[in-house]
């Protein structure tokens, strides 16, 4: 089978891996600084990541312009560019975000890279890795059912008002049927019945915590910090009111560790936190990037979906929460997204168009306005896909040194760290001659409302912004619990720079609506939901669950 055309897993099958006791020794960690999960993954101590004692290396984003629906191979840049620092002799690490099973069995695929630019060991990664989702899941639904308990009881009650409670139980797996249900069903003994759901684990509130936690007792103290709703008398309640933090966070102690495993071409690699960024942060832990940043020369890191969602959030919520200073944002775009954007429908996009491509520059330039508009240099990764031709590669090119922005041809897929070589040398001499600070675009003390408009209008480019009935009660819930100097994560569509998933390319004038604005206490932000928002997807009519198979040898295929 030609190389371009071998299957992901194939390759990955394939490949060499070194034991996690040779990754490690790489980054000078020895035998007592790991906590091995068999040959090829370990957990690394928290130790590492001490302020005190670490010498920051310099962070590099990689995010994107807004995605077609299949993903535009944002993973695959970032672990390329990773292996490509290596091999022009950078001392680089890349830390990622753990998959979530949902779009491993759904319609995205795994998120472990693709081609010759993978993490390692491919299957387990996009299975149960070292079992942090199901712990974070643990500790969602012990809260889930202490607050079940507690209306139950008749000696304990903290009289709290179950309809004021929006807390919900998680599973890692897309399942629309599970998104509303009413529990305590079945009499006295069974609980007292209320309406309540399922999300989806990446979207807990305790993966966010545990993303933005910087060690084990702000995990705990944050998720004491989570607000559940209001007693009969309108008193707040938090979790530390059921004394839920301590174990909670008990569930968790072998979660907030980093996971170490390395890259197809053998290079260090940190995998740690899974939240979605169109519903959530959209990045891996503080530690995790943290202890990247204390181990390596350059940290390669990834904000989900375009710039308009992970890269704000990155840049304004996890960079500010932290103190984390990057020095540069890498912009991926292919010829099929700028064609999408430009009009032509998924089934077409194989199809050479360049008058659809101008077209499409559009959504690109627009996130290169944005990444500037935090004072930070973009580049531009152009992911190289099968279909491209290299007329069309030409006229991205030259837009790009129209707007004075540097560019690059990634061909990590088909060629692994070589194909990335070029992206490399502009990455390495931009974050080298880095000398300005980034500027967040808000202060987390400006008014919600200023917050969310801010981001609306400058980063989104909306007109205005209304607020629904219920957001206005929210906003006004938010100010007598004192919580309005916490950031913004706004949920919003990854497939339009607006809250309209129809409206392609770079819109203009429209108008963002605000319908709810939840609050995430324990994480330390708010949530103003824009458009139809779903917490549990669900699966498409024919999933990716049924091309997944074992054979009697225990090799898997079908995962991408």
């Amino acid at each position: 089978m030609p190389k371009a055309v071998q299957s992901d897993i194939a390759i990955a099958q394939k490949a060499t891996m070194h034991h996690i006791r040779d990754i490690a020794a790489m980054l000078g960690l020895g035998d007592d600084q790991l906590e091995p999960y068999g040959k090829y993954k370990a957990k690394l101590p928290l130790s590492l990541a001490e302020k005190d004692q670490c010498k920051y290396g310099k962070l590099i984003l990689v995010s994107a312009i807004t995605p077609t629906p299949a993903g535009e191979g944002k993973t695959t840049v970032s672990i390329g560019l990773n292996d490509g620092l290596n091999r022009i002799g950078k001392k680089s690490m890349v830390v990622l975000r753990e998959p979530s099973l949902g779009p491993v069995f759904g319609i995205k695929g795994g998120a472990t890279g693709g081609g010759y630019s993978q993490l390692l060991p491919m299957e387990d990664i996009n299975l149960h890795f070292t079992g942090d989702f199901a712990a974070i899941e643990k500790a969602n639904n012990l809260l889930a059912a202490l607050i079940d308990n507690n209306l139950q009881s008749k000696s304990r009650s903290l009289n709290l008002d179950g309809r004021t409670v929006a807390w919900k139980r998680v599973m890692d797996m897309n399942d629309r049927s599970l998104r509303r249900l009413v529990c305590g069903l079945g009499g006295l003994a069974h609980g007292v019945p209320r309406e309540t759901g399922f999300d989806i684990t990446a979207a807990s509130e305790i993966m966010a915590i545990l993303c933005l936690a910087d060690d084990l007792p702000d995990l705990k103290r944050r998720l004491g910090d989570i607000f559940l709703g209001f007693t009969f008398s309108r008193e707040p309640i938090h979790a530390r009111d059921l004394n839920a933090q301590g174990a909670m966070a008990a569930l968790l102690k072998e979660a907030v560790k980093p996971n170490l495993i390395q890259s197809l071409e053998g290079n260090p690699a940190i995998m740690h936190g899974g939240p979605f960024a169109n519903i959530a942060q959209g990045t891996n832990t503080v530690i995790a990037t943290r202890t990247g940043l204390c181990l390596a020369d350059y940290v390669v890191t990834e904000a989900g979906f375009g710039f308009d969602l992970g890269g704000e959030k990155f840049l304004d919520i996890k960079c500010q929460s932290a103190g984390f200073d990057p020095c540069a944002v890498v912009l991926v775009a292919t010829v099929r997204a700028l064609k999408y954007h430009g009009g032509v429908e998924l089934a077409h996009l194989a199809v050479p168009n360049t008058k659809a491509l101008s077209r499409g520059l559009e959504n690109l330039t627009k996130q290169i306005e944005n990444v500037r508009l935090f004072h930070l240099t973009p580049i531009v990764a152009i992911n190289r896909f099968a279909t491209d031709t290299d007329e069309e590669h030409q006229v991205i090119l030259d837009h790009c040194q129209f707007m004075g922005v540097q560019a690059a041809v990634m061909e990590a897929w088909e060629k692994g760290g070589e194909g990335a070589e070029e992206l490399a040398e502009l990455v390495a001499a931009t974050a080298d001659q880095c000398t300005a600070h980034y500027k967040p675009l808000y202060d987390w003390n400006q008014s919600v409302r200023e917050k969310i408009e801010i981001i609306a209008t400058r980063v989104y480019g909306a007109a205005s912004v209304e607020y629904a009935p219920g957001a206005l009660k929210d906003l006004e819930k938010i100010k007598q619990l004192g919580l309005e100097g916490l950031p913004v994560c706004i949920a919003k569509t990854q497939s339009s720079l607006s809250d309209q998933p129809g409206l392609r390319g770079r819109p203009r004038d429209f108008v963002a609506t605000v319908r709810e604005v939840e609050i995430a206490s324990g994480a330390g932000f708010l949530v103003p939901i824009t458009g139809n928002m779903m917490r549990m997807p669900g699966l498409p009519e024919v999933p990716s669950a049924e091309k997944i198979d074992i054979d009697e040898k225990g090799v898997i295929s079908g995962l991408f």
